[in-house]
């Protein structure tokens, strides 16, 4: 097919004008509107207004420049069907074979922070969606290229057949309808959050998520289809927006693995070392020593901590680095490392170090959502964000907590909530003694939470116990007090709730009612 016209109007002008010399020494003729015209004749190219095309002037401020039939006939026109050939020449409409056009920049007008809702609107583009849909409808007679960096596969093509592929032409039509799509849902769901805040959960649920890497698998290796997707309007400290600085490409499960660990280790403005294993904290200290706090942290479970990630909450420098290295771990996560511990951490080749860059900790989160495929569908949610409510914290036992119970108590209530319900966690002094996760029974997740304290020469005696929903019944109490607990805090609202009362009661411990539950399945 010969190609004779190009229509070409764009905001990143990005290589455009080497494509509009390279289009007009193939004697292709460029039609191009505003700043793409001015553009390509300061670069010496050759062209016409979309205005000599079409013969009425742009008007309204620009809005209005290239919806016309003698544009979009040019386009939609199916070049084999003799009735739509005979009335674009009964009516002066002229071919054009190739459409280059991106998109106002909506995207990034409105994730600046002095972004009105007047420039938002203004910046919504009409013109280039409808040439970008017209094109890749048709696009067996028509090139379109919506992406910049797609110009330089087209000349190559062009300059070895002549044309562009049919296989070409359907990957860049594909790719045409992919960003229109995102880009009307970037704009949907800005002018919801604007005019509608309050719906939460539209009728149509249309989300876009920018890839960051093909993975090699996904949980397991015959899972073979697995990606990793950010979310482009999300501007936050987290994994979809940290840098990896050295070792093996990340999988699916290590990505799993350190969004689990930052969730927690954000929740604390000390220094504080988070350990996780299968999406679940096997150790947890917070130390002013930040050595010391990995050294404790590492302590809770040694034997699970093997080929888990350690992340931090602090620069990570040589001496903790040194020390990371002599036990195998997968990942290692910290706002940033010192050029000492990249060294030391280069002599792994295969450990990953991730930087999460700075982050104010604990972060202030806005409303988000969680969203979870199931067979069929998918779940939303809000994001779990609150510990708990201040005004529903309530002692319910005869004794009153200590000070320090009371701390030992919050602190295990930080970490229960990131751990797999059922959930116990056993801490006292600023780290975690015991943690028993995803147990069917909870009076087992305390059990098996004292038993992997023990087994590591640590006992629970005097520490505070953290379950992440209520107690049905006063054996997870009792367990507890058979091992020396003092102090307990759940959410409390079972039916049962003054019978489990009545069993902290007769053992004299403090027990803390948050009214707020953290399962987490």
């Amino acid at each position: 097919m010969e190609l004779k016209r190009a229509l070409i109007s764009v905001y990143n002008k990005e290589g455009i004008a080497e494509f509009g010399k390279f289009l007009f020494e193939q004697g292709i003729g460029i039609v191009s509107s505003g700043g793409t015209s001015k553009a390509l004749r300061n670069a010496g190219v050759q062209t016409f207004d979309v205005s000599d095309l079409t013969g009425f002037p742009e008007m309204m401020e620009g809005r209005v420049k290239t919806l016309h039939p003698k544009i979009h006939g040019g386009i939609l026109a199916k070049r084999g069907k003799e009735e739509h050939m005979k009335q674009a020449q009964a009516l002066g409409v002229g071919m054009i074979d190739l459409v280059a056009v991106n998109l106002y920049p909506f995207e990034e007008i409105t994730n600046l922070p002095e972004c009105t809702l007047e420039t938002a609107i203004e910046h919504i583009d009409i013109g280039g969606p409808t040439l970008i849909r017209a094109a890749a409808k048709n696009y067996e007679h028509v090139i379109v290229i919506s992406n910049p960096s797609r110009y330089q596969e087209v000349m190559e093509e062009i300059t070895d057949k002549g044309d562009v592929s049919l296989e070409t032409r359907r990957k860049l039509a594909v790719e045409a309808f992919m960003q229109v799509s995102h880009y009307d849902t970037v704009i949907e769901t800005y002018l919801r959050s604007k005019f509608f805040p309050e719906q939460k959960s539209p009728e149509y649920l249309n989300l876009s998520f920018k890839k960051i890497q093909d993975l090699r698998y996904g949980e397991n290796p015959s899972q073979t289809n697995a990606a990793f997707y950010r979310d482009p309007q999300l501007n936050q400290c987290c994994i979809a927006k940290s840098a990896q600085l050295q070792g093996k490409q990340l999988s699916y499960n290590n990505i799993l693995d350190i969004n689990a660990a930052f969730a927690l280790v954000k929740e604390f403005k000390e220094p504080t070392v988070v350990i996780v294993k299968h999406n679940n904290p096997c150790g947890v200290a917070t130390n002013g020593d930040m050595l010391k706090a990995y050294e404790i942290a590492l302590s809770v479970d040694s034997d699970a901590a093997f080929g888990g990630i350690v992340c931090v909450n602090r620069e990570i420098g040589k001496e903790l680095s040194e020390k990371i290295i002599t036990r195998f771990y997968e990942v290692v996560v910290a706002p940033s490392f010192s050029k000492d511990a990249l060294e030391v951490f280069s002599k792994k080749k295969r450990l990953r170090a991730i930087a999460m860059g700075e982050c104010k900790l604990p972060l202030k989160r806005p409303p988000q959502i969680s969203y979870r495929s199931i067979c069929g569908g998918i779940l939303i949610q809000d994001v779990d964000i609150g510990l708990y409510g201040p005004e529903k914290l309530k002692v319910v036992t005869k004794r009153q907590p200590t000070d320090q119970e009371m701390k030992d108590m919050m602190y295990s209530w930080t970490i229960c909530k990131y751990v797999k319900s059922n959930s116990i966690v056993y801490a006292r002094n600023n780290q975690a003694i015991g943690i028993g996760a995803g147990q069917m029974k909870r009076v087992d997740a305390a059990r098996l939470a004292a038993d992997i304290a023990e087994s590591h020469g640590e006992t629970v005696k005097g520490c505070a116990m953290a379950s992440d929903a209520f107690f049905p019944f006063r054996d997870g109490i009792d367990a507890a007090a058979e091992r020396g607990v003092t102090s307990i805090i759940q959410p409390g609202g079972s039916i049962r709730d003054q019978e489990v009362i009545d069993a902290a009661d007769e053992q004299g411990m403090a027990m803390v009612f948050t009214g707020i539950r953290h399962f987490r399945h």
